[in-house]
């Protein structure tokens, strides 16, 4: 399982799985598309690289998800396909592209507002890496 989402009376809540950061954050990304836009209708023309730095996987998976918040915001754009790579230092520091397309209003399902710290952390499972996440809509 990728990810799944969780009842949240006023907001939208994730969980999100992966066996190591680079999948959790590639995960992340489809969980977030899909609450919030049908990114099967978008046609895969644009492509976007990010690169976040983040102190622990916390901060990275929160500074990771506003990214992809401000992309939807300001570009209207939707990953189809998101590949991750990430280094370990003294920081964290995760590359990722983002293969999608401009979203139509038509099809976002609900907008997104804020990525929220309620609840937001990450932890380490036997098998990987398990983050939950709440965003303000």
């Amino acid at each position: 399982m990728k990810y799944r989402f969780i009842d949240h009376t006023a907001d939208i809540a994730f969980e999100v799985y992966g066996k190591n950061i680079e999948e959790l954050l590639e995960n992340a990304a489809l969980a977030f598309y899909d609450a919030f836009v049908d990114a099967s209708r978008v046609e895969s023309k644009q492509e976007f690289k990010i690169e976040v730095v983040g102190e622990d996987c916390e901060i990275l998976l929160y500074k990771w998800l506003n990214e992809l918040l401000y992309l939807f915001d300001t570009r209207f754009f939707a990953a189809r396909e998101v590949t991750v790579s990430a280094e370990e230092g003294g920081l964290l520091t995760a590359e990722g592209t983002l293969k999608g397309g401009r979203f139509t209003p038509e099809m976002v399902k609900v907008e997104p507002k804020a990525i929220t710290m309620h609840k937001f952390k990450v932890e380490r499972r036997g098998d990987g890496l398990k983050a939950f996440v709440v965003v303000d809509i």
